[in-house]
């Protein structure tokens, strides 16, 4: 059965999530993780950008800014140091295009995709493993 939304003419208003937007559904990403991992995740900043910066692609070496759909900036708990002072706060960024571009060739449901990907640039930082950030994932509604 066609549901209003399966109507070509439906599509045509349609856009793609603005910055701002793709912010807002990473927010909430993290705000529905589990309050273990991001207690984890103290002072965090969740950045959206269209694409990876020149610095980025050039020292990881990317070919294509599509390369990339999210990075982790920081220092992870394991390796702080209590006296350190002057250190940035921990980053995850979001590269909305190529996520988007990713989007368009899979069946996962965007806001399924921004979570994945927000779980893994925390998760691989502290040394989780797959099973794990699967198990994160899954206690997400």
């Amino acid at each position: 059965m066609a549901t209003p939304s399966d109507h070509p003419l439906t599509w045509r208003r349609r856009t793609a999530p603005s910055l701002a937007e793709f912010e807002a559904m990473a927010a909430d990403a993290y705000a529905r993780l589990p309050a273990q991992f991001r207690a984890l995740c103290e002072d965090l900043v969740i950045r959206v950008d269209d694409f990876p910066s020149d610095e980025v692609m050039d020292a990881m070496q990317l070919d294509s800014e599509y390369d990339l759909l999210g990075l982790f900036q920081g220092v992870g708990l394991p390796f702080r140091a209590e006296a350190f002072t002057g250190q940035m706060p921990n980053m995850i960024w979001l590269y909305r295009r190529p996520i988007l571009d990713y989007w368009a060739e899979h069946n996962d449901s965007l806001g399924a995709i921004v979570t994945h990907v927000l779980v893994h640039e925390i998760g691989h930082h502290f040394g989780l493993s797959d099973e794990d950030m699967a198990a994160i994932e899954a206690q997400t509604d």
